[in-house]
């Protein structure tokens, strides 16, 4: 199983990414019949199927183990490659996993500086988007190095630190609180009231309702927007309740576009920075931070001033 190879690997990821052979080969500016001869070679080397050949198609699990080394290789290989002068790979990219919301609110601002070092040293960052509760699926599979997540626990492998807590606020229109709700949100009303949700995977408003009343798993009347800047335009054309992040939320708030339906209560989300350990024999020169680690930096930099502190 030792010296897998290289070529194999890289060409895994460009499959992983690009879910094609055609766009694989254009990638990696060599023909089909090579990405599928490497391939073939290397699933050859262990001895299991990686891909299957589906349209798109998708790893296997064991695809998904090698994936996640050959992310780490090549990362590696750039980061080596930066301490010894070389530059970064023509369209180096690393890719990490945030949810929609801190993306919209707190995290470009925060990865500002390494993006504008990019641009300087010639590698680049891809955003993956999902739910916080499913960032770390991402890591998990290989797809990306590092994640923004609720989880906790770390993989092994991996690094994991407290960034803080999002908090999140139950917000209406003025107009549809007059139209809708004018005695307030209850636990006589809130049944037949619709509640804007971002997607399938998000509960953010149901564990505000159970909060809010003292329920266990209450049923909602659910409107999907799922973009978090067009979920806030939706709760301001007043579509219906919105349970948001406070820091989107509070301009908003504060000028009486919005009204903050029951204060006192809101959902305290906690987040993680997730990231691989890539370990190199060759340690950064003095004053030089590999790169994935000045992400985590940066990002644990950017919670610090936009999120409350973690418990």
């Amino acid at each position: 199983m030792k010296d897998l190879d290289s070529a194999g690997l890289d060409c895994l990821a460009a499959l992983a990414d690009e879910r094609s052979f055609e766009r694989a080969a254009q990638r990696l500016s060599i023909t089909q019949s090579a990405v599928s001869q490497r391939l073939r070679s290397l699933e050859a080397q262990v001895g299991q199927l990686l891909v299957v050949r589906s349209r798109p198609l998708r790893l296997t699990e064991p695809g998904k183990v090698l994936l996640r080394f050959a992310r780490q290789l090549q990362a590696l290989r750039a980061e080596v490659g930066r301490e010894l002068g070389a530059g970064a790979a023509v369209n180096e990219c690393i890719a990490i996993a945030v949810n929609a919301d801190s993306l919209a609110t707190w995290v470009l601002p925060a990865l500002d500086g390494v993006a504008q070092q990019g641009l300087r040293e010639g590698f680049g960052l891809e955003l993956v988007v999902d739910d916080q509760d499913f960032t770390h699926d991402w890591l998990r599979q290989g797809e990306v190095l590092g994640c923004v997540s609720t989880v906790k626990q770390a993989l092994r492998g991996c690094l994991v630190q407290p960034l803080g807590l999002m908090r999140y606020v139950a917000v209406a229109s003025p107009a549809f609180m007059r139209e809708h709700l004018p005695s307030g949100l209850s636990a006589g009303n809130f049944a037949q009231t619709p509640f804007l949700v971002f997607n399938r995977k998000d509960d953010t408003q149901v564990q505000w309702v159970a909060k809010a009343f003292g329920l266990r798993s209450p049923r909602l009347l659910e409107r999907y927007v799922p973009s978090s800047e067009a979920y806030v335009r939706a709760v301001q054309a007043g579509w219906g309740v919105g349970v948001a992040p406070e820091l989107q939320l509070r301009p908003l708030i504060d000028s009486g576009e919005l009204l903050c339906i029951r204060p006192e209560i809101s959902v305290d989300v906690s987040l993680y920075w997730h990231q691989w350990k890539l370990q190199s024999e060759h340690a950064p020169a003095p004053g030089r931070v590999a790169l994935l680690d000045r992400i985590g930096q940066a990002l644990a930099q950017g919670s610090r001033q936009a999120l409350a502190a973690p418990g």
